[in-house]
């Protein structure tokens, strides 16, 4: 095989066969081609695209370049939850002990945060002595003995994709249907969990912009994933504006500590529940998705979500006294507020904006080797919807430099707007997507947020 032959069929529209791909893939992970031949040939798959059957084989061979984590010695049914990023999603902070505290075992790897969405990762480790690294026998051991563990992606899981990623992402090949999926459901599919649940964004904040664009995108994965035998569901979920009232990484950890004290957010504590209950569902510890909802509710109410939390915190070397007392979270040195410069109601928080404007506090990344402050970010006072009288602090932002602060405040200036007339917020909760008894694909429509 010839790697500019490859190159020029996919320029031309046409399908590719296994062994082209895995060619191709196989051979820029090894170093074999070229970043110019494969950035040509990201830009070809990008406009020309892939058919569903160039799709699966290429989440299969990214799947099979490295490690394909077994599980088997954790008890019980391993439910994985994976989002496709966000601005303020703080949800496996939250669903994941709700869902661990109803008995399922949580046994997830998380990424970083890149640009404007924000890492699992990064937040976790905003808990002084949170390790995100453990062995694989002690992270075993956690889930078995906790319930619930959380660690950093390995350079073994799919190591195709973390390089085709790095270079998608300075080549402007990112959107793209057939290489998010493969990007996604590769490390879905080596990280060893038996059931997966994801979270598919849609709006200004997220990779689909569209309701449309988000069913397609959650469609083709739950079909991958059904094909490989893992029982795969989808949730559509806004992100329109940033999700709960904080972004950036102690911030988002204070958040999800309010949420599992039932004290949160109506937004972020109602997606974080509805995950937890497919996830309790797909455990097989409810007979229904209702009932999983429900199950979900209660750990909240009872506070045995938030024991959770803490074992969960302390399993990992962190210091569980966070729960108590948030003051041991880093916190930045200035804060600087926007305050609403005319009567009215909050008409927009454009997601991505706010994102962008907390990435200038140093909460996010530019590139992969940035160092990023952990106590940095954005609180919203406000929300879509909400009445503000001129004066009123819509958020705050926090930093440790005076000059990031200030850019910051510029830069999310131009997410809000203020309207005479209340607008109609965004449903929260859009579509589920899940495959039925008779075998087939369901795209179910959801009217109001349960």
């Amino acid at each position: 095989m010839n790697t500019i032959d490859i190159i020029t069929r996919k320029r031309n529209g046409e399908a590719l066969s296994r062994n082209e791909i895995e060619y191709i893939i196989m051979g820029y992970t090894a170093g074999e081609i070229p970043d110019y031949q494969m950035a040509a040939f990201l830009m070809a798959v990008f406009f020309k695209g892939m058919n569903k059957e160039e799709t699966v084989e290429l989440t299969q061979i990214m799947k099979n370049s490295g490690d394909v984590v077994d599980l088997s010695r954790i008890r019980g049914i391993k439910v994985d939850k994976h989002s496709t990023g966000g601005v303020g999603d703080k949800t496996t902070l939250i669903a994941g002990p709700i869902a661990a505290a109803c008995g399922v075992p949580i046994a997830k790897m998380s990424g970083r945060g890149l640009g404007f969405t924000g890492g699992t990762v990064d937040k976790l480790e905003s808990i002084p002595g949170f390790r995100t690294l453990m062995a694989e026998e002690e992270f075993i051991n956690q889930v078995n003995e906790k319930g619930i563990a959380v660690i950093g992606q390995t350079g073994q899981i799919a190591p195709a994709d973390k390089k085709i990623y790095a270079l998608r992402d300075v080549t402007g090949t990112v959107e793209n249907l057939s290489l998010i999926t493969s990007s996604i459901m590769s490390k879905k599919l080596a990280a060893g969990s038996d059931a997966i649940l994801l979270d598919v964004k849609c709006g200004s904040g997220a990779f689909m912009k569209t309701q449309d664009e988000a069913e397609t995108l959650a469609s083709l994965m739950v079909e991958i994933g059904h094909a490989a035998g893992k029982e795969t569901m989808a949730l559509i979920t806004d992100m329109s504006q940033p999700l709960g009232h904080s972004v950036g990484n102690s911030l988002e950890v204070e958040e999800a500590v309010e949420v599992l004290k039932n004290q949160g957010e109506e937004d972020i504590t109602k997606i974080s529940v509805n995950l937890a209950g497919l996830m309790i569902f797909l455990g097989k510890k409810a007979s229904s998705r209702d009932e999983g909802i429900s199950m979900a509710r209660k750990a909240l109410e009872n506070g045995s979500a938030l024991e959770k939390f803490r074992d969960f915190v302390e399993g990992q070397g962190g210091n569980g006294n966070i729960i108590d007392d948030t003051s041991l979270l880093p916190h930045s040195n200035f804060s600087v507020a926007l305050k609403a410069w005319d009567n009215g109601y909050v008409s927009e928080i454009d997601a991505m904006q706010a994102g962008l404007a907390s990435q200038h506090t140093g909460a996010g990344r530019m590139t992969k080797e940035d160092r990023i402050d952990l106590s940095a970010g954005i609180r919203f006072h406000r929300k879509v919807g909400d009445k503000v009288n001129k004066g009123d602090i819509i958020c705050t932002v926090f930093c440790n430099d005076c000059e990031k602060a200030q850019k910051a405040l510029d830069e999310i200036k131009k997410a809000v707007r203020i309207e005479g007339n209340r607008l109609e917020i965004p449903s929260l909760i859009k579509s589920e997507v899940y495959f039925d008894e008779k075998d087939r694909c369901i795209v179910h429509r959801i009217d109001h947020d349960s």
